[in-house]
């Protein structure tokens, strides 16, 4: 079986949670025989690795273009990285001339979803739409933040999407993927016929359970001796780091041996240097590391989540999370502000913590209890990563993704 992945960006340098699901996706689907082929834009600078080539996948990069005008060059990237707005006008082709196609797989909409729909029809075969950041099952803020790169703009492209049907995606789908079950249910509630299924992000547990302590200490010695609050992800502001590093200084003053270490790429300059400000304003520099993106699997993360004595989710919005069972499988507690994927996962009083973003005295009782009751962190840690254990894996999850495929298969034949 052979299957081609459509991406709307994939940038090694800009790495984040849904490049990670992709890659794990592959990881597994590859262990159970299928072969993959990633479809996902060309990319002006070369690179010095490629975590999905490394899976034994081939990647194949499309010229893709922004169809608005009167937009900046930092709006265009911010379009791109936040969401896509992109066309390309030569991946149709590629996509027909794939001779032994037995699935399309689309991990975007828009126009690029719509080139998807469009192809799988005209092959009769079949296509599957994942939803990795949530459709209906989005906050007001993170749709108006989602909606900004395009102020003062005009979208010339709209033709494109009219001719591809990139609004009917999701309707005409042979089977959606999403990884949140609020999501399913609006979805179902739209598309009553529609085949959604509810399908977890997996994580290898057997190598965030590889002691990697010493890579992160030989990377950051400054965190030697240190009690570790960690925070993973992309710096963007629905990731909230900003709000974490307001609250740091009470944090401080209560556990002044802390440091909070924010793990991953920026993908919002503006973004990046607000925070970069924020954190010289409040005179924290010396207790906060910001290590830049890490690869995935990468020691160094690893050994990032094993040493930490809690780690920090401050998300305006997360349809899964798939940091929490990072945290589980490496060993370390959680303490995530409620969305709806932590909602699905952590139990408080069980396997973690949970806190409303506009009550930060929550927030600080839970870190205060992570920090001086290592027993009851310790457990809560344990029960998660039993948890994963046994609904999580890898190679389980993508087994449910293969019997899709050949399900859907045999309904077109």
């Amino acid at each position: 079986m052979q299957v081609a992945h459509l991406l709307r960006k994939y940038n090694p340098a800009e790495w984040g949670g849904t490049e990670t699901a992709v890659k794990r996706l592959l990881d597994g689907l590859r262990f159970h025989g299928i072969e993959n082929v990633v479809y996902c834009p060309r990319l002006h600078q070369s690179l010095t690795f490629d975590p999905l080539a490394e899976t034994g996948c081939e990647i194949k990069r499309y010229n893709a273009f922004v169809p608005v005008w009167g937009i900046s060059p930092e709006q265009k990237k911010q379009l791109v990285s936040v969401g896509g707005n992109l066309m390309s006008l030569d991946l149709p082709a590629a996509l027909m001339a794939e001779k032994n196609l037995s699935v399309i797989h689309t991990h975007t909409g828009n126009r690029l979803g719509g080139i998807a729909l469009t192809v799988a029809r005209k092959k009769k075969i079949p296509l599957v739409a994942s939803i990795h950041g949530g459709v209906l099952d989005l906050p007001e803020q993170t749709k108006e933040y989602l909606r900004k790169p395009l102020e003062g703009g005009v979208e010339w492209g709209k033709v494109f999407g009219l001719f591809l049907r990139s609004r009917q995606v999701l309707e005409q789908a042979d089977a959606i993927i999403t990884c949140n079950r609020r999501e399913a249910e609006l979805l179902r509630a739209k598309f009553p016929e529609k085949r959604i299924v509810v399908q977890a992000h997996g994580v290898p547990a057997d190598i965030y359970a590889r002691p990697q302590r010493q890579a992160a200490l030989e990377a950051f010695p400054q965190l030697t001796g240190k009690q570790v609050l960690l925070a993973v992800g992309r710096l963007d502001p629905v990731k909230n780091q900003k709000w974490l590093v307001e609250q740091f200084p009470r944090i401080v003053a209560k556990f002044p041996n802390t440091v909070l270490v924010l793990a991953g790429s920026c993908t919002d300059a503006a973004y990046g240097d607000q925070l970069n400000r924020t954190i010289c304003e409040l005179g924290i520099e010396r207790q906060i590391l910001l290590t830049g993106g890490l690869p995935p699997g990468d020691p160094r993360l690893i050994g990032l989540f094993q040493m930490a004595d809690a780690v920090l989710l401050p998300s305006i919005s997360e349809t899964f999370g798939l940091v929490i069972l990072e945290a589980w499988a490496a060993g370390t507690a959680v303490i995530s502000s409620r969305t709806s994927g932590a909602l699905e996962m952590v139990e408080v009083g069980k396997n973690g913590w949970l806190f409303d973003l506009d009550n930060p005295a929550g927030f600080h009782s839970a870190v205060d209890e992570a920090l001086s009751n290592q027993g009851l962190a310790t457990r809560f840690a344990a029960a998660g990563q039993a948890l994963v254990k046994e609904k999580f894996d890898t190679n389980v999850l993508a087994a449910q993704v293969k019997k899709l495929y050949e399900e859907l298969i045999k309904e077109k034949k």
